[in-house]
């Protein structure tokens, strides 16, 4: 039998964080691949959990998400960005944000359609476009001047008359940019001009250091064509837990609800009361998460740069990308494969989530939402490259 997957998915094999992390353990190598934090969230967040599995919520929520997480959710987002969403309609709770983008792409998208995103992107943005039969159209991020941008010329020639859909990342994974509000704005124009939707992944909302983060649906005419996705697990450090949610206008939450019933139906009962006690914890939480973070960011991206990488610090994120030509490298994927045993170490080469390979073939994003004490660990044994 030859393979009997459908040719449209052939290009996506195993995932390079699942490669990257299998290699890690099997060399036990320090992991800074792999975006999760080795710490837990928030105790209240924990025990709220527990009491909810021992008080028997543990059977099918509600469909939309059970209704004091939408009512939470509905709250943060007013007070956070000054987004007004209805709990009751206008919100839906998600198996992550990984199932809100596809859900978003299966409900939006006919085959054909063409989806205008920047890359390197997330590898599930090119899964999810494929799944859907439609036709992702990459506008590149360069870094220049130590942080990331991208030609306004080409993202405009990225328009046709297929276009269906503008996906958004910010703060972006994995260049850690966080896109100004002029940016923003050229994004928002093209939107309104072609009459395209606009699906925006701001998972990192409140990962952000330098700079402001702006939700693209907070800019003229754009609420109405806007999907705003986002989760617990960047925020509260619960990635395991997979709970995300999209928010719009009624029409696109629908849709999306109607594809997400056939994917996962609905998750994770017990937790989602315990995001909402999470949600609740208010700013202090939030802000003094970030400002750990921050730190953590400054710790790794300066030992990256004593260990002879040019570094592009990032503006928001759990990631920093590296130039590994002063080490002598030349190619990501070879130098991502052979760290583990040269010194220890495991990163992620960025090529793979470029559809122009060559224009990330020299760099290698690292994870630093780890304990300090790894951190250094890690710059210790990469000091050795030199």
């Amino acid at each position: 039998m030859g393979d009997p997957l459908v040719a449209r998915m052939r290009p996506f094999g195993t995932t390079i964080f699942a490669e990257m992390s299998a290699l890690a353990v099997r060399t036990g190598s320090i992991n800074l691949g792999q975006g999760f934090p080795d710490t837990d969230g928030p105790r209240e967040m924990l025990d709220a959990a527990a009491r909810a599995i021992h008080d028997g919520r543990n059977q099918y929520p509600p469909g939309p998400g059970v209704p004091e997480l939408r009512q939470a959710l509905s709250a943060q987002q007013k007070a956070y960005w000054g987004l007004d969403y209805d709990p009751d309609g206008q919100i839906v709770v998600t198996a992550g944000a990984t199932e809100a983008i596809a859900a978003a792409i299966l409900a939006l998208c006919e085959p054909g359609d063409e989806v205008v995103c920047f890359e390197p992107y997330y590898d599930s943005y090119a899964a999810s476009i494929a799944l859907a039969g439609a036709v992702r159209r990459p506008v590149t991020l360069r870094p220049a001047d130590g942080r990331y941008a991208f030609d306004p010329g080409e993202f405009r020639a990225a328009f046709g008359p297929r276009t269906r859909m503008v996906l958004l990342n910010s703060p972006h994974n994995p260049t850690g940019k966080v896109f100004t509000r002029s940016e923003l704005e050229i994004i928002s124009n093209a939107c309104r001009e072609h009459d395209v939707l606009a699906v925006t992944d701001e998972v990192y909302e409140h990962q952000t250091f330098d700079g402001e983060h702006v939700p693209l649906a907070t800019l003229p005419g754009m609420w109405e064509r806007t999907l705003r996705i986002s989760s617990a697990g960047k925020t509260f450090s619960c990635t395991g837990w997979k709970i995300g949610w999209a928010s719009g206008p009624a029409p696109l939450v629908s849709a999306l609800m109607r594809v997400k019933q056939f994917l996962t139906f609905v998750n994770a009962g017990p937790l989602q009361p315990a995001v909402a006690v999470a949600l609740g914890l208010g700013p202090e939480y939030v802000e003094s998460a970030r400002l750990a973070l921050q730190g953590k960011r400054d710790r790794l991206c300066a030992g990256l740069r004593e260990a002879g990488f040019e570094v592009f610090t990032p503006e928001g994120t759990y990631f920093v990308t590296v130039d590994i030509t002063p080490l002598g490298g030349t190619d990501g994927v070879e130098f991502c494969r052979s760290l583990p045993e040269r010194c220890g170490v495991v990163g992620v080469p960025t090529q793979v989530f470029y559809d122009h390979a060559d224009e990330g073939r020299r760099l290698v994003r690292f994870a630093f939402c780890k304990k300090d004490e790894v951190l250094d660990a890690a710059v210790t044994r990469l000091r050795t490259l030199r």
